[in-house]
């Protein structure tokens, strides 16, 4: 298995990817792949921060990083949040979503953002390091399950002064 940079010959590959990930899981499919279409039209769009997972020429997996910003009344802090982590329903529970989410951060870091926010499974993304946002004094702008929304400073302290809610770019629709 590799995990690179997304190619726009891709595109198509990775959307049925999305959606049979997404119809497969214990929510269904809520308009993924559209979102990810909106993110990439945004001018934060970050080519780098977007990668599948490959066994062959097959796309097996994909993840996506885009710019988000905790606001409070006093300054807002830039970060990433993590939408959507999608594999193939027969490579779950390989290691392929684990995979693209060590390469994102990798990415991340490399790029010196400070953290990533998550709205997903606690058992899961909890392994990785992602705690309550809530420990951080963070919140998201809609009603969510606190254990489900997530973050994870990538650097020593990113998060020691920050409070404050999670605004999402245009393309969240939130």
């Amino acid at each position: 298995m590799e995990i690179r940079s997304i190619r726009r010959k891709d595109y198509k590959e990775v959307e049925q990817v999305i959606r049979q990930s997404f119809s497969s899981s214990e929510h269904g499919y809520g308009n993924e792949a559209e979102l990810v279409e909106k993110i990439r039209a945004e001018r934060s769009y970050v080519e780098g921060l977007e990668v599948v997972a490959t066994e062959g020429a097959r796309i097996i997996g994909y993840g996506l990083l885009s710019e988000v910003e905790i606001i409070n009344a006093k300054e807002s802090f830039t970060g990433l949040v993590l939408a959507p982590l999608a594999v193939l329903p027969y490579w779950q529970g390989k290691k392929v979503g684990e995979k693209l989410l060590k390469e994102l951060e990798k990415r991340a870091v490399q790029q010196e953002f400070p953290y990533i926010s998550i709205l997903g499974h606690p058992q899961y993304y909890s392994r990785f390091g992602y705690v309550p946002a809530e420990k951080y004094k963070v919140t998201a702008p809609f009603e969510v399950p606190a254990e489900a929304f997530m973050i994870r400073p990538l650097q020593a302290d990113a998060l020691k002064n920050v409070s404050g809610c999670i605004k999402y770019a245009q393309a969240f629709g939130v």
